[in-house]
């Protein structure tokens, strides 16, 4: 972006990182809830295979649905750039677009839910009763793909223009109606994981009805946009870079959490239970570091939208200091508390004895990744996709690295390595920032 005269004045304060912040804290709490009301009624019908496959079909999901979280931040920061220089059309253009995007990507996988299917089930290894109720869930799930990364992208529209209230409605709203729906065609209706199943489907597609309410509110149209600025090649160009940016930062970021848990695994059952425990800890950190990095998405967009360099500064620091106070305050209270966490979560005296041992190193995870929490919110808002995508691409070479190195440690050295990825991930960010800011915002 050539460096010109500042477009209009973007307040950013501490009241305003909290405001965009709190919401988004909130949305994840809830997050949850929907997977604990779940595993509760289809539970309680007693057969285990069944919930053996709605635990397994969470995962697969996970996986293959926020694969595609790029649309999310993409959306956000292209949002919030436009937001911040007033440019009511490109809002709905961005929108238009990644809508456009969200549905491709939807029925592309509603065309291959055989081959992802079948390597899914594969590489789960479960028994024959668990594969067959998980073939039902996958079977109905799959048909939820639109309307889910829809909704990523109606929460990357309204997180962009600084409305995570709205954003906090929307997920709210698709979580109550899947509880409900899933009490009700599960318990009421006798429908196993078939029920669970069909109603994720139809609470994504009523967020998505929603999600057109909500946008249309804050005055979008994106349906009423020319084709031919929808499909203008140098914007969809610059969208498809950042998405794939974003999206290989992700996948990098989610097989790092996948090694983490599968070297856990190797290690006996007892290792693996406690090291879940631990994960937890990280977990919970991110539910509150990730509102923050949700306010620096908006703000550093925004302020490069407008071209307040002072402003874009400022939100930098206040992302930063909000993250690492954060995280350092969580940090402390796992440290303080950790025995009793331990103990909650868990009743086997093997697996408390164990995770105690490694609570430190649990305990310090919010802290470690705090700043990288906060420079992904800064990089995305400012759509320096590409810098951030190699940034993690090299932390994470550099995590296999130090895992190999301390294998000899145990399950130790599994946690080091943990930590040094988080640091790693911070500290580049962190070093590439100055010259990225000197050339995408004027000083003042």
């Amino acid at each position: 972006m050539n460096v010109q005269a500042r477009l209009r004045s973007i307040e950013v304060s501490h009241r305003r990182v909290l405001l965009l912040a709190l919401p988004m804290t909130l949305s994840h709490v809830t997050t949850p809830l929907l997977g604990f009301v779940g595993a509760t009624v289809v539970g309680r019908l007693g057969d285990a295979a069944l919930l053996g496959a709605m635990a397994l079909g969470a995962v697969i999901f996970d996986f293959l649905f926020w694969s595609f979280g790029a649309l999310r931040m993409a959306t956000a920061g292209l949002t919030a750039q436009a937001t911040g220089a007033g440019d009511e059309a490109e809002i709905d253009r961005t929108l238009a677009r990644a809508l456009l995007a969200a549905l491709a990507v939807g029925l592309v996988l509603i065309l291959l839910q055989s081959p992802i299917g079948a390597l899914a089930f594969q590489l789960a290894g479960a028994s024959e009763a668990v594969t067959a109720a998980l073939g039902t869930y996958f079977g109905i799930r799959i048909w939820a793909a639109p309307f889910t990364l829809a909704n990523y992208v109606f929460l990357g529209s309204t997180l962009g223009r600084g409305r995570t209230d709205l954003g906090l409605v929307l997920q709210v709203a698709i979580n109550l109606v899947n509880i409900a729906l899933t009490v009700a065609l599960v318990t009421g209706f006798g429908l196993g994981v078939a029920g669970a199943a069909i109603a994720t489907v139809v609470a994504e597609g009523a967020g998505v009805a929603l999600g057109f309410a909500i946008v249309g509110r804050l005055g979008s149209r994106p349906w009423t946009v020319p084709g031919r600025e929808v499909l203008d090649r140098s914007s969809v160009l610059r969208m498809l870079a950042v998405n794939r940016d974003v999206m290989i930062r992700t996948v990098a970021l989610i097989l790092a959490f996948a090694i983490f848990a599968a070297l856990g695994a190797r290690a006996g059952d007892v290792p693996l239970a406690a090291n879940a425990v631990l994960e937890n800890m990280f977990m919970i950190g991110g539910y509150f570091l990730d509102g923050f990095a949700t306010a620096a998405e908006t703000l550093c967009g925004q302020s490069i939208g407008a071209r307040d360099g002072q402003a874009f500064r400022r939100a930098v620091r206040l992302s930063l200091a909000w993250c690492l106070g954060f995280g350092l305050v969580v940090s402390l209270a796992f440290l303080a508390a950790g025995g009793v966490f331990i103990d909650t979560v868990s009743t086997n005296p093997d697996v408390r004895a164990f995770a105690r041992g490694y609570l430190v190193y649990a305990a310090l995870t919010p802290l470690a990744g705090a700043a990288a929490f906060a420079f992904d919110g800064i990089y995305v808002g400012a759509t320096w996709t590409r810098a951030m995508r190699d940034l993690m691409l090299a932390a994470f070479g550099f995590y296999l690295l130090v895992l190999w190195a301390a294998t000899p440690l145990g399950n130790t050295g599994l946690w080091l390595a943990f930590l040094t990825f988080l640091v790693a991930r911070s500290l580049g960010q962190a070093a590439l920032y100055p010259g990225l800011a000197r050339r995408t915002v004027p000083l003042a």
